[in-house]
């Protein structure tokens, strides 16, 4: 149906992440991508008022808010699935841009090329997909300290792995967060 762009959006909370893994509480697509936002756009914050940068903090929450909207057809693939092989990765980026187009088609025209900006932000926003990606890398590593800090031994070896790219990312920004910010979310509310 035509012009139902927004109901889709609302469907990613239906959509749970982690799907090889047992979890002590699911994570909806809905939710990550919140989560994302809010740390994409603290890491904008960061970038601009400590390193100096002039990043637009609200384009970058707003592209993290959508950034994985067209998992609403596709699902959450698994990382360890998704990135299996170059054909595999190849064959799923492929599926992504088809879900996004059929997304978007389900905007009024006179809408659709502003949600196409943040659908597709090639080129002009690579900065700023950085910052996403890197956000989207610190959200995964927040669920499993979560998950972990549960008891739960799942999550284990994806934490290694993310914390392992995060060490080795270039992001000054995410490298801030995590000295300044990651202690706190192991902390109980009356520790905070």
């Amino acid at each position: 149906m035509e012009n139902s762009f927004f109901a889709l959006a609302f469907r990613m909370k239906y959509i749970n992440r982690w799907g090889l893994m047992h979890s002590t509480r699911y994570e909806t697509l809905s939710e990550h991508c919140a989560d994302t936002a809010i740390l994409a756009h603290a890491l904008a914050v960061i970038g601009n008022k400590i390193y100096g940068k002039n990043y637009d903090a609200d384009r970058v929450m707003t592209l993290a808010m959508y950034h994985d909207m067209c998992e609403v057809y596709t699902g959450d693939m698994p990382t360890p699935v998704k990135y299996s092989s170059d054909e595999m990765k190849n064959v799923y980026k492929e599926i992504e841009k088809l879900s996004c187009n059929k997304i978007l088609s389900k905007l009024p025209e006179e809408i659709r090329g502003e949600f196409e900006k943040i659908l597709k932000p090639e080129g002009a926003d690579a900065e700023y997909e950085r910052l996403v990606k890197a956000a989207d890398k610190l959200s995964a590593l927040l669920k499993c300290i979560e998950e972990m800090h549960r008891g739960n031994h799942e999550f284990d070896s994806a934490y290694n792995s993310i914390k392992k790219a995060i060490d080795e990312s270039s992001c000054e920004e995410l490298k801030y967060f995590m000295d300044n910010f990651l202690d706190c979310f192991t902390l109980t509310l009356d520790e905070m």
